[in-house]
């Protein structure tokens, strides 16, 4: 990842670009966002084609604010950086997690949102931390390929593990009493288990909690300010709140605050 961005931004820094001052957005009429269509709920293709979600409620309300038209640009996660610097948007969304390495070529806004990284189990186990399920008589399940194996096989390397191709596939094994529980991002698993009368329930300790921005190019800090004064305004009037129950099915798990780390 590291080697990627730094190639990013040694070939994009490169060009002759302007990034979109916030000047000239209110000038233009127009803020362009960037927002993944492929990351359920957060954005989506809607039964139009059009892109939808919870980021996308967020963008609307905030170029309603500045009084802009919304114009929204598709991107993945290997573009959506590039994409910014060099003015094909002017603000990336789209589970952005602040890190330090990314902060070296964008700059970010205060926390939109969180993504909880934590252990999904039922009320028929007693697990209070997460490095509890270190035992042998434990029963993981997890997607193969994803972030959390090698988690598991560094932190937690005494339990079993059962690896499956897809969330569905996942989530049902511990309704099915095949696995005591599994680690992911919880928020984003919800979705799953809605489909069963399984009583679930999250361990009390998060593994980690990330801290998801809007990205803004570096050194637009009049922008990015802005963007915090809407953002802040979302989160104080509940609307950050609401959007997000109304597209997860639940509350967020962890509130962030203006500076959350």
């Amino acid at each position: 990842m590291r080697c990627m961005l730094l190639a990013a931004c040694a070939l994009f820094c490169s060009l002759d670009v302007t990034a979109h001052t916030l000047d000239e957005i209110i000038a233009s009429k127009k803020i362009v966002f960037g927002i993944n269509p492929n990351l359920p709920p957060l954005g989506l293709y809607d039964d139009k084609n059009r892109i939808d979600g919870f980021d996308v409620a967020i963008a609307r309300k905030i170029a309603d604010s500045l009084g802009v038209n919304l114009e929204i640009v598709p991107v993945g996660p290997s573009d959506r950086i590039p994409f910014l610097m060099v003015g094909k948007v002017d603000v990336v969304a789209g589970g952005l997690t602040r890190s330090a390495e990314r902060q070296r070529v964008i700059d970010f806004t205060d926390p939109v949102n969180t993504e909880v990284l934590g252990v999904l189990t039922t009320t028929q186990k007693q697990y209070k931390d997460w490095r509890q399920l270190n035992d042998p008589a434990v029963r993981l399940v997890e997607v193969r390929g994803t972030t959390p194996v090698t988690l598991i096989k560094d932190q937690l390397p005494k339990a079993q593990l059962l690896l499956l191709d897809n969330y569905p596939d996942a989530v049902r094994s511990i309704a099915q009493g095949r696995a005591d529980a599994m680690i992911d991002v919880l928020d984003f698993v919800f979705n799953y288990t809605k489909h069963y009368s399984t009583p679930w329930r999250v361990v009390d300790t998060p593994i980690d909690v990330g801290y998801d921005c809007l990205g803004i190019n570096k050194g637009n800090t009049a922008l990015t300010q802005r963007m915090n004064k809407e953002i802040a305004i979302l989160q104080a009037s509940g609307f950050v709140s609401a959007s997000w129950q109304q597209w997860f099915g639940h509350p967020m798990l962890y509130a962030p605050t203006a500076r959350s780390q």
